[in-house]
């Protein structure tokens, strides 16, 4: 059985005590791969100054480093690191209101819709969430649980639920802007896939939200019942 200390928990959450590490770990939260070039801009922050940053998150294991040629790309480790990013924003003080007209269309949409590292987040989440529970396909009783007609619907949209590795099938994920738990685990990131596949739903800006088609909403509303104006 492996022991934690108090030093090591300490020097563990050490490695998010810091604005510029913690704003590349929540901007990775899209799920892809950034350039240590992208991640600098975005927290604008000098290059070098992302470069030594980014080595202590991946040396403590929070981000693994992937490089391809010449480039190097970073993402958050795995689906749990991810877990734990996002349920710790959804326990911090709501943020400043916006003082510009960019950054309060930027809030918007991210509280409308977004991904959360693989899986679907904002009111979007919370949508899909709450209707599949309600017509029985996912229970909320004692922790998140697919039914039998759950399995059964996701069989039919021919979306497949084998686990890949140590992964929960499925897992609740407290949404930071909503403060309510949406879908996560491998249920939730195929769900996911499989929208953005089909263009229920699509990127937009270079934040990680999302915005429903009118295709995604004719999907959602026929299959889980989703009032469509909740979706905009």
């Amino acid at each position: 059985m492996t022991t934690t200390t108090g030093s090591g928990l300490a020097a563990f959450a050490a490695l998010l005590a810091d604005e510029t590490r913690a704003a590349f770990c929540l901007a990775l939260l899209d799920g892809r791969a950034w350039t240590a070039g992208e991640l600098a801009r975005h927290a604008k922050v000098a290059p070098s100054t992302a470069s030594e940053h980014l080595g202590k998150l991946v040396a403590g294991g929070l981000l693994r480093e992937e490089r391809q040629g010449r480039h190097r790309y970073v993402c958050l480790a795995d689906a749990g690191t991810a877990h734990l990013v996002e349920e710790l924003a959804a326990r911090t003080a709501p943020p400043d209101r916006p003082r510009t007209l960019r950054a309060v269309s930027a809030g918007s949409a991210m509280a409308r819709g977004r991904t959360c590292y693989d899986h679907l987040a904002g009111r979007l989440g919370i949508a899909v969430t709450d209707a599949m529970t309600l017509r029985g396909l996912l229970t909320q009783d004692a922790g998140f649980a697919l039914t039998r007609d759950g399995l059964r619907w996701y069989g039919e949209l021919g979306l497949d639920l084998s686990p890949g590795g140590k992964r929960p099938l499925v897992r609740s994920c407290l949404d930071w802007t909503e403060r309510r738990p949406h879908l996560a685990g491998v249920a939730g990131a195929v769900l996911c896939a499989h929208a953005l596949e089909a263009e229920w739903c699509v990127r937009i800006g270079s934040e990680r939200a999302v915005r429903v088609t009118p295709t995604g909403e004719e999907a959602l509303s026929e299959l889980l019942g989703v009032e469509k104006a909740s979706l905009r």
